[in-house]
This record gives structure tokens, sequence and C-alpha cells, in this order.
């Protein structure tokens, strides 16, 4: 594959994809490589990198998600190590052991789940492990990213000896301390610290009755600090030690970066390693907010984008929540080149270029916004000419720069090139220029390349009709209201428009009259028979849309039905066997109890076992021989049938539940009567009726007359006032 020109990227905003991915990196090393991202020349490494992208995206919804691989840069430490006699600093160190371990834990983690992810883990497989990097550097630097005190007996000498000095400071600084502080000879705070020094905060007036080295004294003077004599020869000797120990700690460093120094090669490899996964990371990320995936890929030369979004159009609209239209095209061997026309403002050169940039990041390794049943092809040449180019530095007018690109066109296309040209042919005399642009598309036919152009050119339009494999399309207008629909629709070339949208914008009819006799007859016929067919075409359109809305739900509806009716056929057949069943059941135990009833009373065996035997040879007859499979499937079916009954029951038992509930309220919420002396009343679910002999404080005396008794009013209800 040859390259795609800088200028074909620019003209289709890819930079600006590229800002959107480099945003969703991880890493600045990832950041630096997304905006670095361009077409592959190699059809391997496209499908390569395009696989491992739609295998990171389907981890972001697995619950196997690839393990973290953030990483800070060691860019600086391998210029280092590459310098002989450098020291590595303890951070740089640190960076290293991080990047080893990271690597180690997602090539373990990729041949574990090799099955899910093959091409990261063929990626990852590549890379040589090493255990030995941060092994010795664990040996010298511990976690909290100190040198160990056993990474040599020097420096584990050096600093007992230093706590054993601390520790004489410590002591003599705090005898010093309790001598003068009962002298009365230091301020209210005793002591301080300067220069990581402790020291006496002696009051100025008692400055020369201390012994010690003067260290500093306050903003107002009213403190001198002062370090104690007693302490000075200890702090000295510390500083010694301390000097000491610095010293070996860079010894033991440089000696570890000349161990490290031959991994170099390694470590660098390492990093790339990371920093790619990162811009993978960043890529499947994108996907998720473009809704892109990775379409089929062919070898027969076919291009066929369904519902595709521009994927700049897609997230700016998604930010201000407004609807993106999708658009379908499709170019093969036998319609190779695409003539839009129609109306300026309604989507042609967002389609243009919609096409230019999914080909162009399908061919750099990214996914695309479209739908899965598309199918791609990868071109080795990608020409496009989009927008006003004026070259103000050569002094190139927009047509001559224009003519300049077309004679680049000539000279690169050919079988496997994508061509896309927006208002090709305009710039010069609209009939010269015209002519012009025909004869190029005549050329780009002949040589089999692959195109997509927009015009308002009626010759290019009508070549595009004689052509057996270019098609016209257009973008669909409302006739009514030109209002776009951005709707691209093939084989049928669009109007412009030019007077029906100068009439909505004001322009006198008067005026638009006489332009319109101003030119050809036959011209505004032809674009008028254009327009009208458009609008027809558009009211077709919209009215097989609802037909076919009303045809899918029709048909819905009927297997709705047809799925119910057979439920409830299924459901009556096995009720009618239950019933069946059950009336079967209960003759047999009539009769088996009338046997019973006749044992009862004459108590003779031999004609009970007689009727039994009788009974049981009966129901035999009846029976059918099953095989120990069909019973078993038939007591399967039976429980089935069952359950469903005992489901029915459950739901209806429910339902009267709720009812009761219900009445319960009703009854709780019905106003209470006011019980007097002699009503005739009740015990709420009883029976007997009572006379109330006497009321007080909610109790009633009820009179049963053989009995009385005490109850609440609230467990009273009337049965008949006192007359």
């Amino acid at each position: 594959m040859a390259g795609i020109h800088p200028k074909t990227l620019q003209d289709l905003e890819f930079p600006t994809v590229l800002k959107q991915i480099a945003a969703r990196c991880g890493t600045e090393l990832g950041k630096a490589q997304a905006l670095e991202i361009s077409p592959f020349t190699d059809e391997e490494a496209i499908l390569s990198e395009l696989g491992q992208t739609a295998e990171y995206l389907s981890s972001l919804v697995s619950e196997n998600r690839i393990p973290s691989h953030s990483f800070e840069g060691i860019d600086k430490e391998l210029r280092l190590l590459k310098i002989e006699n450098t020291v590595l600093e303890i951070e740089g160190f640190k960076k290293m052991t991080s990047i080893c371990r990271t690597v180690s834990v997602l090539k373990k983690f990729l041949k574990k789940f090799e099955e899910y992810y093959p091409l990261l883990h063929q990626s990852a497989d590549t890379i040589e492990e090493n255990k030995e990097i941060p092994a010795e550097i664990d040996l010298v630097i511990d976690r909290f990213g100190e040198v160990r005190d056993n990474a040599s007996e020097k420096l584990a000498s050096l600093r007992r000896q230093i706590l054993q000095v601390r520790g004489k400071i410590g002591q003599s600084f705090s005898s010093a301390l309790s001598m003068y502080s009962s002298s009365d000879y230091l301020d209210d705070i005793r002591e301080s610290v300067v220069e990581n020094r402790r020291v006496l905060a002696v009051k100025a007036m008692y400055r020369r009755k201390v012994k010690g080295t003067v260290m500093g004294t306050s903003k107002t003077g009213s403190i001198v600090y002062i370090e104690p004599e007693a302490t000075l020869k200890y702090s000295r000797e510390l500083n010694n030690l301390e000097f000491d120990e610095q010293e070996e700690v860079q010894r033991i460093l440089k000696e570890l970066t000349n161990k490290i120094r031959p991994y170099s090669p390694l470590l660098r490899i390492y990093q790339s390693y990371l920093a790619h996964l990162d811009v993978t990371s960043a890529k499947a990320k994108h996907a998720v907010d473009i809704n892109a995936l990775l379409p089929n890929i062919n070898s027969e030369r076919r291009l066929y984008l369904r519902d595709a979004f521009h994927p700049l159009l897609f997230m700016s609209n998604k930010f201000k929540k407004e609807k993106t239209f999708p658009q379908t095209i499709e170019l093969h061997p036998e319609n190779r080149i695409i003539v839009i026309s129609g109306p300026n403002a309604g989507g042609k050169s967002i389609t243009l270029k919609t096409i230019g940039l999914l080909q162009v990041m399908l061919q750099s390794g990214l996914l695309i916004p479209v739908h899965e049943r598309s199918s791609v092809s990868f071109f080795d040449t990608i020409l496009t000419d989009i927008g006003d180019n004026q070259s103000i530095e050569n002094h190139l007018s927009t047509y001559s720069y224009r003519l300049k690109n077309m004679n680049n066109f000539l000279r690169l296309c050919n079988d496997n090139t994508l061509f896309l040209i927006d208002e090709f042919g305009t710039g010069s005399d609209p009939e010269l220029g015209g002519a012009l642009a025909e004869a190029f598309l005549e050329v780009f036919y002949e040589r089999e390349s692959y195109g997509v152009i927009t015009t308002h050119y009626a010759n290019l339009k009508a070549l595009a009709n004689e052509l057996p494999h270019a098609t016209n399309a257009n973008m669909l207008f409302d006739g009514r209201t030109l209002e776009p629909t951005f709707q691209l629709v093939l084989g049928e070339a669009g109007s412009s428009f030019t007077f029906e949208v100068a009439q909505k914008n004001g322009i006198p009819y008067s005026l638009i009259n006489k332009a319109k006799k101003k030119i050809e007859r036959g011209k505004v016929r032809f674009d008028a028979t254009i327009a009208k067919l458009q609008k027809e075409r558009s009211k077709m359109a919209r009215t097989g849309s609802r037909l076919q809305e009303e045809e899918t739900k029709a048909k819905e509806e009927a297997a709705r039905l047809e799925k119910l009716n057979a439920k409830i056929k299924s459901k009556l057949e096995n009720y009618q066997e239950l019933y069946d069943h059950d009336q079967r059941m209960i003759q047999l135990g009539n009769k088996v109890n009338k046997a019973a009833d006749k044992y009862f009373h004459d108590k003779k065996k031999r004609p009970l076992v007689s009727e039994l035997l009788r009974i049981v040879e009966t129901e035999n007859s009846k029976r059918k021989k099953k095989t120990a499979k069909e019973a078993k499937a038939e007591r399967a079916k039976k429980a089935q049938v069952a359950q469903e009954v005992q489901k029915e029951v459950k739901v209806i038992r429910e339902k009267k539940k709720v009812e009761q509930k219900k009445a319960v309220i009703k009854e709780q919420n019905k106003p209470r009567p006011v019980f007097k002396v002699g009503d005739r009343v009740r015990m709420q679910d009883g029976k007997a009726v009572g006379t109330i002999d006497s009321l007080e404080k909610g109790k009633a005396i009820v009179n049963y007359g053989m009995f009385t008794t005490n109850v609440s009013v609230d467990q009273l209800e009337m049965v008949q006032k006192m007359k």
C-alpha cells in the first residue's frame, strides 16, 4: 500500500480525531504516540491493529478486564544509561521496577485468557519476561524508596553509628534543656529547630549565660537560638557520618546502575509495548464514545457503509444533545463512482467527508461508527479535493489550485484508488469547467478508480446516468418545506432547488421569473422535472415507511395472538386430561370404598380380595403398556399440569386475600355506630345476640340472658337499635 498524503488527512479532519484519542490516553508517552497515528501501508499491520483494538473494546464490558497498564516514562533514565559512569536516581529505579512488574502481570493475564484476547496475547508473547531487573533493584531499594541498610556492610555500620550519635545528641540536649530551664534562662517555647538541629530558645538578656553556638535570633530579637556546647561535638560527628553515608549510598546506586545498564534495550521495548497498549486502550474508549465497531473486512474491493456516522459531528451533536443523521452508501465493481447532487446545506459534503474519514480511520487501525453488517475494503491511495484551497504563497487561485490537484489525481489514479471531490468542476466558467470536469471523470472511470463526487453540473449528472458502473445519488430535500432530510438516495440525480430556495428566502417572484427567462427553457424544465420527481420520491418514501411500520406491527400482533392461542389451547387440553384423570380416580375410589364398606359389615376376606382383583384387572385392561421412558414423560407432564393448576389456584387465592383485605379496610373505614343502653348487639364474627345493660369508658356490659360479659365497644356491631 502507498502512503496517504498529509493534505488528505488534513482535508478530512483526521488530526482532530487523533486529539480526541490522545485525550483518552493515561500516559504522556501514549498521548504523544496517539497524535502520531497515521494510515498503515501494510494490510497485515492494519488487521492486527484493528483486531487488538476490537479485543480491548470487548474487555471493557467483560468480567475478565485487562489489568492496569499505566506507567511513568523512563526516557530520561534510558538516555542516562547510554552514558558511561552515570548514576540513576532512586525514583528512576522505582519506575523501572514498576514497568517490569506491569509487563509480567499483563503477560500472565493474556496467557491465561489467550482464547479471549488472541492478538493481544500474541503481541505480549513476543516480549521476553525479565525478573532479574526488579530482583536486583529490590535487593538495594525498599518499597518506601529508601536504600536498604543491608545493601552493604559499610552502610549498615554507618547507620548504626548515626543512630548512636543521634541518641547521644538527644541525651545531651535534654540535659542542657533541663539545666537552663530551671535557671529561667529559656523563653516559654523552650526549644526550636534551626538548620535541622535542635536549639535552645534563650531569652536575649541571658545569651552570655548559656554556653554554645548561636544559630540565629527571632524576628523581634527577644529570643536567641543557641546549640548547647554539650551537643556540638556530637553534631560534628553526625555531620561526618551522614556525609560518609551519602557517599556509600551513591556508590551503591552507581553499582546498581551498572548492573541495570545491559538491560537498557529490553527496558526500551517494555516502555514501547506499554505505550502501545495505552494507545490501544484509548482507541477502544474512543470507540465506546462514538459507538464504533470492527466491520467485516472483504477482499472483493467492496465498500458498504450502513448507518455510518461522521465521528466528529456525532461527538459534537452528542455534546449538544442533538440528533445525528446516519448515511448508507455502497461502492463495488459494478458501481464504482457515485455523483451526489442536490441543493446546498443538504449534507453532500458531510456525506463525502464521512466516507473519507471512516476509510482513513479504518486504515489507521481505528474502529468506525457503522452498523455491524457493514463491509469494507482497503485502498492503496485516498485522494481528496475538499473546500476552498486558495494558495496565497504560490499566488494560485482556487481554480488553478484545483487544476494542479486534478493533475496529481490523473498521475496517481488506478483501480486501487478512492477519490473524493467536493463541488467538482467549480471555480471557472460553468460551461467550460463542466466540460473539463466531465473529461476528468471519464479518465477516472476508465482507470477503474472508486470515487464519490458532489456537483451541481447537469452534464456530470447525465454522464453518471450513461456510464454502466457509475450512478447518480441525491440528498433528499422536502419539496414542501425546502428543509434537508440528510438522507442519501442512490439511483437518482437531485435538483438544486435554486429558484425554490431563492423564493423561500424572500427574493421577489418577478425577479425569479426574469431569471428563468434568461436561461435555456429546456434546462429549467429538466431541473423542474428532477425537483418534481424528488418530491414524489420523498412522499413515496414516507408512505412506504409508514406502511412498513404498520405491516410490522400487524405481523407482531398476529404472531402474539397466535402464540397466546396455542398456549391457551395447550392449557385447556392439559386441564381436560387432569379432569378426566381425577374423575377416573373418584370412580375407582368409590368402588374401593364400596368393597371396604361391604367387608366392614360381613368381615368376609375372600369376596373382598376377589372384588379388589377384579377392580385392578378392569383398570389394567384400560391401560396401554408403556416403556419406562414414556411412563416417566407422562408422570412429568402430569406433574407440570398439577404445578400449573397450583399456580392458578395460588393466583386465585391471592386475589381473594386482596379482596378480603379491601373488605376489612372498607369495614374499618365505615363510621362506628354510637351504642346506647338497650341496643341489641353481637360480637364481630360472632352469632349470639345480646342487649347492652350499661356503658362506661368505651366498655359495655352485654346481657345474653343466661350470662353477662364485659367487652370493648370496638368489638361490637349493631343488630337493632333500642325502640
